[in-house]
């Protein structure tokens, strides 16, 4: 299978008053890539996506997304999209079908559809049982499968994931990691954006490193580690965005809790 790009980033320049958040951002980026997006909290990675979404218009540069321009003003390619942000707003008052079917319906699915493939992926993360139910009786797990199904319900190209094994149980973990691994392999390009450092190595094939609105580092996890003198990404992470007191803090942090009541 030839793989084409899914999205290109030239010169993507976003500030806020005097503060630069990404400074000349450039990305290519194919069809059936896992790329781990990663950085420090404030590093850009949230503004990028939400640039890609067309939930932030006001930037600097140009963004292609299945070679159409953002610039010119058609949603349309964002039915092609899935997104699972870190801290999403659900609709708890509404059963898990109705939000559900609520998500379908903005992508263009008829009811039919909606229903046999909201029926079927419940089930598959053994939700079945709460199809019915309000979203506000579930746990924080049961909300996130229902999130992850919403985002892929509609059988997009490109799926944009912000913590989205947060909440779940390790068997389902397993099973979301393999799903994406098998997307992937249809073709699907997933952006996944994670602190778990050895979550992001396991699962991508490319990673992304942003820091201070810039790119520092862009490859495999093999390439990386070639490029750098440290082993684990978490290793490579803190080398690069320059992160060295760890040790310090948490050796403060246990002296003050073992010795601070004294």
């Amino acid at each position: 299978m030839e793989y084409k790009k899914a999205l290109s980033i030239y010169n993507l320049t976003k500030t806020y008053g005097e503060k630069t958040i990404l400074n000349a951002i450039n990305l290519d980026v194919y069809q059936g890539q896992i790329i781990g997006y990663i950085g420090p909290n404030g590093a850009g990675k949230s503004t990028t996506v939400k640039i890609m979404l067309g939930l932030i218009e006001e930037y600097q540069g140009k963004i292609e997304i299945f070679g159409e321009k953002l610039d010119l003003g058609d949603p349309s390619y964002k039915q092609r999209i899935g997104y699972v942000p870190e801290n999403a707003e659900i609709y708890d008052n509404l059963t898990a079908y109705e939000y559900l079917s609520f998500i379908g319906s903005l992508y263009g699915m008829s009811e039919d559809a909606v229903q046999l493939k909201a029926q079927q992926l419940m089930e598959l993360f053994n939700l079945r049982h709460g199809m019915h139910n309000r979203i506000s009786s579930f746990s924080k797990g049961m909300k996130q499968k229902v999130l992850i199904i919403a985002s892929l319900i509609h059988n997009p190209d490109l799926l944009f994931l912000d913590e989205p094994l947060s909440g779940l149980d390790a068997n389902s973990m397993i099973i979301v990691k393999e799903i994406l691994d098998q997307l992937a392999k249809q073709g699907k390009t997933i952006f996944y954006s994670s602190h778990i450092m050895d979550v992001v190595e396991k699962i991508s094939n490319r990673i992304i490193l942003l820091n201070n609105g810039e790119i520092v580092a862009d490859g495999s996890i093999e390439e990386l580690r070639q490029q750098n003198s440290e082993g684990s990404l978490e290793q490579i992470f803190n080398q690069l965005t320059g992160f060295d007191q760890h040790e310090q803090i948490a050796e403060s942090f246990v002296s003050i809790v073992l010795n601070g009541d004294r």
